[in-house]
């Protein structure tokens, strides 16, 4: 319907003149919402309004059109409140005659948007609407009672009466209720708290699991506020019934009611020690009485505690690893409540660490973790086999994990401390990229467990000092890690009678860069040489004397021994190594200074390469931890690699190709993870926006892009690496089903695996399983959005190895001496040239090179340079001619330099008389500020 406008601008006809007979179109809805959503809009179009959609709204039978006119009369609620009376009856009168289950429910959500607005929706009213709805609408209304503001003492009588309902799905949501109310606070009444407890419990014998699943929530908030509302003695016995209670559901026939048993036996604060330790053998250790009121009245019944007779052994034992991993996570919380149960369980949990899944390996060593803290894990010999052979796990989160036990436990013996170091060191041998990490544990173990690291020292000093030949093996990572862990021992704080061998501080010196990467949290470089220093003239004194880890503050203080007191005996660390410096003279002088000079840099550079290469390594782990769900401890990991790549970026080698690339990896990766969130159904889909996929998709493929064409001389199989990511991010959009069979994706998917192809025959590299299954299912096309998903499964980070022949395309731009305060003048309307000064590096004469200038969102242009400005010389001076110069005192044009991507799968770009396809900018954008003359 048409709404002309009169000459004074308003509309000469409201929409609500129309025939009330007149069948309204989605035009003409459309137009109604602009006439709301418009703050001028007069009070009398508004009830014009509110009165055809009230009468469309009865008369209508179109499921869409009624769709959008319930949205309309929300929007016209929530502009006007004066109306919401009107519109909850209309909407009301709608909901009890309409027959469709989906408008139901719409009407609902508009009724409890209104609620929300204005906080007047009547009690009885509600009540009756959960009578009067079907099924599905009822259980929508009991999940979304809170947005009506009805009284809590009646929303517990409505839940708590649903309870009973014969739809399961609605005794569910009713469950669900009466968590919320708990978790509020607002129940506090003794005898409501039983009832409620009671009837959760009688729920845990439901037909349909949904139900039990919510039955054991229930029962474990509910009868934590039993607990919490009895006294003395009769909390710890009400805890012990609650735990019972939910024991008993961990032998359960659905995956999801015992995983969400024992997350809930996790959550109990007490727990009587006999009860505990039942949980652990399924032989029935004893009998005991549980006192607690039961059915409304208080009386002693008798509960055998082998109701919960191995249960967390049926928990390890169990064939589905999330139900092994929450048996895991609830053993954490027994552990810190009892060190004799913890003395027990030690053994379950070392088993654990051979299971399949890296999960539930992951949770094992947590809960490891969390009794060292507390101090309740007591490693012995028969454990320490299958503990520490999880430090050669091919998953280096594992081995992460087992590390970080290892620095927090205190070790019982000599014997155990030999084996965690040999450990250790094997961990060293096998996996090289660990060395940083290990060098900490192994100075922390040092640290905490004094007398044993100098016994063991002592015992193995032969292998630390020089072989007859006068050879040194400080390269030897068993040495290396014997260094680390002798010069931590002065810091114990108990006191030994014995010491280490004073040269262990000297030989020291030989890996301090190594050393202090490894400590770089704890103690810089200078103050680890003066450490050292100190150590070494101290070495007559007992390892007692040591008092305090050296600081920059302290490291004066350190320099003097006991019986010095002249300033002319003060450390410097000139003096202490100028007798190393002299070793280095020498072997400069006997040969020739710039060839070696330039060995030291090519060896450098070869350092750093397997740096990048040890960093890539690592990531290649963070996506099976994601498909498991484990996506915050994905992200971490990436982080601690970030912070690892940020100690190269600072370093003057730190511009080289190798960091940018790994960097870019860094980010793709992260991204990655990200968007699996939508996709992986492990993962847990939380606070995430519906415009979130879109935003992380198009930042997946500029960095792609980027990747693909601003790094230049990968090998075949880098290049590979690189597309089938590329094939990775098309599936992902194809597997969104809003933009399957996007014309652009089907193309560059196509032309992708095309190129695939050829690289596969020119290098016979082997495919990957997602490049495989992907083709095949190219074949069978018509295919639908969930088989992309599908295929997704067999996509895996396989191990990124850099060759060394990597260049990084990049270029500079400036503009000399313009600023905010001294900017380029122009004259309104006219062109204006801007002087740039360009750098370019590994840009071939074949590129096309695009100098982007844009003032504001609207005026952007594209300025081709062509490549006679560069040949010969990659540094030149640029006047970039800009036209549409606005009419305004002042502005800012941000300018930068972008290569066109010119393949066969790269997009097309937007712009008119710019670049064909898109851009990878090789420069960050740089603001020029111009001045009207």
């Amino acid at each position: 319907m048409e709404l002309p406008a009169s000459s004074s601008g308003e509309t000469s006809r409201p929409p609500s003149t129309a025939s009330s007979e007149e069948p309204l179109t989605r035009h003409t809805l459309a137009s109604f919402r602009s006439v709301i959503i418009n703050p001028s809009t007069p009070a009398s179009l508004i009830s014009s309004t509110l009165e055809t959609l009230t009468g469309h709204l009865q008369l209508s039978r179109d499921p869409l059109l009624l769709h959008h006119t319930l949205k309309l009369l929300t929007e016209l609620a929530h502009r006007d409140g004066g109306h919401s009376a009107v519109i909850s009856k209309s909407v009301s009168r709608f909901l009890l005659s309409t027959e469709s289950t989906r408008l139901a429910t719409e009407s609902l959500d508009t009724l409890a948007s209104i609620s929300e607005n204005d906080r007047n929706f009547d009690d009885s009213f509600f009540v009756s609407l959960c009578f009067d709805v079907p099924a599905p609408s009822r259980a929508w209304l009991l999940r979304n009672a809170g947005r009506f503001g009805i009284r809590t003492y009646l929303l517990f009588t409505v839940f708590l009466g649903f309870t009973k309902d014969p739809y399961p799905y609605v005794r569910q949501a009713a469950l669900d209720g009466l968590m919320s109310l708990s978790k509020s606070g607002a129940i506090e009444d003794s005898s409501l708290i039983q009832g409620c407890y009671c009837r959760a419990v009688e729920l845990l014998g439901d037909t349909e699991a949904c139900v039990r699943t919510a039955a054991v929530h229930t029962v474990s908030e509910w009868g934590q506020m039993l607990v919490a509302s009895s006294c003395g003695s009769d909390r710890l016995k009400q805890s012990d019934a609650v735990f019972i209670k939910l024991s008993s559901m961990v032998r359960d026939m659905s995956v999801e009611v015992r995983v969400a048993a024992f997350d809930a036996l996790g959550k109990i604060e007490m727990v009587s020690v006999d009860v505990l330790l039942q949980t652990l053998s399924k032989k029935v250790l004893g009998i005991r009485k549980v006192n607690y009121r039961s059915q409304g009245s208080t009386g002693e019944i008798e509960a055998l505690v082998s109701t919960s007779a191995g249960a967390l052994v049926h928990g390890l034992e169990d064939e589905f690893y999330e139900v092994r991993k929450s048996a895991c996570y609830s053993m954490q919380k027994f552990t810190a409540l009892s060190s004799e149960f913890a003395g027990e369980a030690i053994n379950l949990l070392t088993d654990m660490l051979n299971d399949d899944a890296v999960a539930v390996r992951l949770q094992a060593l947590e809960t490891m973790r969390e009794m060292a803290n507390c101090g309740h894990l007591s490693l012995k010999v028969a454990n320490m086999h299958m503990f520490l052979s999880s430090l050669t796990d091919n998953n280096s989160l594992v081995r992460d994990a087992v590390r970080k036990v290892l620095k927090s436990v205190k070790l019982p013996n000599l014997e155990i401390f030999t084996l965690s170091v040999y450990g250790l060191i094997e961990n060293l041998q096998r996996y090289h990229q660990d060395e940083a990490k290990i060098f900490a544990v192994l100075f922390e173990m040092g640290r905490r467990h004094g007398s044993f690291t100098v016994s063991l020292i002592n015992k193995v000093f032969q292998e630390i000092e020089p072989s007859s030949d006068g050879k040194f093996g400080f390269d030897s990572a068993r040495v290396a890690a014997f260094l680390v862990l002798s010069i931590s021992a002065p810091l114990c704080n108990r006191k030994s009678h014995s010491k280490n061998p004073a040269a262990v501080f000297s030989y020291a010196v030989t890996i301090l860069g190594r050393i202090s990467c490894a400590l770089a949290d704890e103690v810089d470089q200078s103050t680890l040489m003066a450490y050292l220093s100190h150590c070494s003239k101290c070495s007559t004194n007992s390892v007692a004397d040591y008092k305090e880890v050296p600081t920059p503050a302290t490291c004066d203080k350190l320099s003097l021994t006991d019986g010095e007191k002249n300033d002319s005996n003060r450390f410097s660390p000139v003096q202490m190594g100028s007798e190393i410096s002299d070793i280095y003279a020498q072997k400069l002088e006997r040969g020739n200074l710039p060839s070696t000079l330039a060995k030291l840099q090519h060896e450098t550079d070869d350092q750093l390469l397997k740096s990048m290469n040890i960093i890539l390594a690592k990531i290649k782990d963070i996506w099976s931890l994601v498909k498991l769900g484990f996506l915050h401890e994905g992200l971490r990991t990436l982080r601690a690699c970030k912070r690892e790549l940020a100690i190269f970026a600072s370093e003057p080698a730190g511009s080289s190709s190798s960091v940018a690339f790994t960097a870019l990896y860094l980010r793709i990766v992260k991204l990655l993870a990200k968007i699996s969130v939508h996709f992986l159904p492990t993962v847990n889909y939380f606070n995430y926006r519906v415009g979130d996929l879109d935003l992380l998709l198009g930042k997946l493929d500029r960095r792609l892009r980027d990747m693909r064409f601003q790094f230049i001389g990968r090998s075949k199989e880098e290049e590979l690496r690189v597309l089938e990511l590329d094939l990775v991010s098309s599936v992902l959009r194809l597997s969104k089903v809003e933009i399957y069979r996007c014309a652009t994706s089907m193309r560059k998917l196509s032309a992708v695996l095309s190129h695939i192809e050829h690289v596969h025959e020119e290098a016979s590299i082997e495919l990957s399983s997602f490049v495989t299954e992907l083709k095949k299912l190219m074949i069978n096309i018509p295919c639908h959005p969930h088989l992309f998903r599908k295929v997704l499964d067999h996509f895996s980070l396989e191990k990124y190895e850099l060759s060394g022949r990597l260049e990084c395309v990049s270029a500079e731009l400036a503009v000399p001496g313009n600023n905010s305060e001294n900017p380029l003048y122009f004259v309104r309307g006219l062109p204006v040239a801007i002087p740039v000064e360009i750098n370019l590096s590994n840009v071939s004469k074949e590129s096309m090179l695009w100098l982007k200038m844009m003032a504001g969102e609207e005026s952007t242009r594209f300025l081709f340079l062509d490549a006679k400005l560069y040949v010969g010389s990659t540094k030149f001076n640029y006047s970039a001619p800009f036209y549409r110069t606005p009419k305004a005192l002042s502005f800012t044009l941000r300018i930068s330099i972008g290569m066109e991507c010119r393949c066969e799968h790269a997009g097309v770009a937007t712009s008119v008389g710019g670049p064909r396809h898109e851009l990878t900018f090789l420069t960050p954008e740089l603001d020029v500020y111009l001045s009207s003359a």
